[in-house]
């Protein structure tokens, strides 16, 4: 058997996260071991070109979540990337570097942007990301966001 690195963090099955660069905060994100990408639910995405350049348009969110605020972002360094849905299903996604924030830490992370307003959460956190930083325990959830709420508690007495 292969040793377990112990500087692993320990994750559950669901939690809040944070993406300080996107401007949005405690979005319930789903953690999927059996998903490869990560994605995020994006209402509105298109490549554009703006002053010769390609840009990357886009609105995170949808307009019935209560954190949507409609703010459209524009990326000039993206990628283009076939990605086979759970459903079987490949398509050509949009993909977009930014930071997440998890358990008070700051981390890189590569998101597809996806129409994913039919689903019950706005973010799936994939393998690649969480290989190497994380382990999985689908026995508990929302790990990260009660560190955040007791730290929060811990510092303001």
């Amino acid at each position: 058997m292969q040793d377990v690195e112990l500087t692993r963090e320990l994750i559950g099955r669901k939690d809040f996260v944070d993406f300080p660069q996107l401007a949005l905060t405690e979005i319930k994100t789903k953690i999927d071991t059996g998903a490869y990408t990560s994605s995020i639910n994006c209402h509105y995405v298109a490549e554009e070109i703006i002053n010769g350049e390609a840009v990357l348009v886009c609105i995170f969110l949808d307009p019935q979540h209560p954190k949507y605020d409609g703010k459209e972002f524009r990326f000039s360094k993206y990628k283009k990337k076939r990605i086979k849905s759970s459903n079987g299903i490949s398509e050509n996604r949009f993909l977009i570097r930014t930071e997440i924030k998890l358990f008070n830490k700051l981390y890189l992370i590569d998101l597809s942007l996806a129409d994913r307003r039919l689903m019950k959460y706005d973010v799936l956190i994939g393998r690649k990301f969480l290989n190497k930083k994380f382990l999985v325990d689908t026995s508990v959830s929302n790990l990260s966001h009660k560190l955040v709420k007791k730290t929060k508690v811990n510092t303001e007495k």
